[in-house]
């Protein structure tokens, strides 16, 4: 990359860790500083599942891609797409269908930042974009999407929201607007589109694991961004009326392994379940 991680971007806190450069280093990135390693390096004395958990997040971003791909998606939305890192989204799609568009969206600088200077050297501006934005307004988002050019919003899409709704999305008035601002995402996709989902939950995991996770989320709670941990039932209402495709709300690391790739991080799991994040992939009739 054009910058090197210890280099100043414009717009970027150094004052305290960042979620999406953390999740970097969780993901063996470059994009992160040395407040984020030493902020993840707590977090893994702790929870030392944490970088697995996050790769077997990326792990089924991977896989969706590849699925929707072969079931005709060629546009992609991936809100909160954070910092480059271990196969982006038009690299996997590209895998696949070299026809592929794929807008990224991030509220966070040194996410655009770096998406921007890995899109010039390796992207098509007729195919790819970034630009910043904020999941809690949803119209404002879509105009954005809508002025690149590159994705036809009358037609179908996939739109990608992975590892995203566990963090808080406050309000003015301090409410968490997440699923609110899913409903809308929603209504705005045109048929035939899919919404991918994924999130850490409280439910079912091991005893141990989930003591270390409640662990974990005191400590980002404290030092980086509120949580919100939702069960198995409040995941899947995220998803409204559409129609899950098989195999339903399942664990990240369950969801479709034969859609993995080269470059799709390899996690073993004792379980499923000890990934800790649920996912799903609903079409929208």
């Amino acid at each position: 990359m054009a910058q090197g991680p210890e280099e100043p971007i414009p717009g970027v806190d150094l004052d305290r860790p960042s979620v999406a450069r953390v999740y970097d280093w969780y993901l063996g990135g470059t994009a992160n500083w040395a407040i984020d390693r030493e902020f993840g390096k707590m977090v893994l004395a702790a929870f030392p599942a944490g970088k697995y958990c996050a790769r077997a997040n990326r792990a089924f971003l991977h896989r969706a891609v590849r699925r929707l791909v072969r079931l005709g998606v060629r546009q992609f939305v991936d809100i909160g797409s954070g910092v480059p890192t271990m196969g982006n989204v038009h690299q996997i799609a590209d895998e696949v269908a070299e026809d592929s568009r794929v807008v990224y969206l991030d509220r966070e600088p040194v996410a655009v930042a770096h998406s921007r200077i890995l899109l010039e050297r390796h992207g098509d501006p007729e195919r790819h974009a970034v630009i910043q934005g904020d999941l809690r307004e949803p119209e404002n988002l879509w105009q954005s999407v809508a002025d690149t050019g590159v994705i036809d919003l009358d037609r179908p899409l996939a739109l990608l929201v992975t590892a995203v709704l566990h963090i808080e999305q406050p309000g003015p008035d301090g409410r968490d607007l997440g699923p609110e601002a899913i409903a809308q995402y929603r209504e705005m996709l045109p048929s035939g589109s899919y919404l991918v989902l994924s999130q850490i939950t409280n439910e079912g995991l091991p005893e141990d694991l989930a003591k270390q996770l409640r662990t974990v989320i005191e400590l980002y709670d404290t030092n980086v961004s509120k949580h919100v941990l939702r069960s198995a039932a409040e995941i899947r209402a995220l998803f409204g009326d559409f129609e899950l495709l098989d195999p339903g709300v399942t664990w990240t690391a369950a969801w479709h392994p034969e859609e993995s790739g080269p470059d799709t991080p390899v996690v073993d799991f004792a379980h499923p379940s000890e990934a800790a994040m649920l996912a799903g992939v609903p079409r929208k009739s």
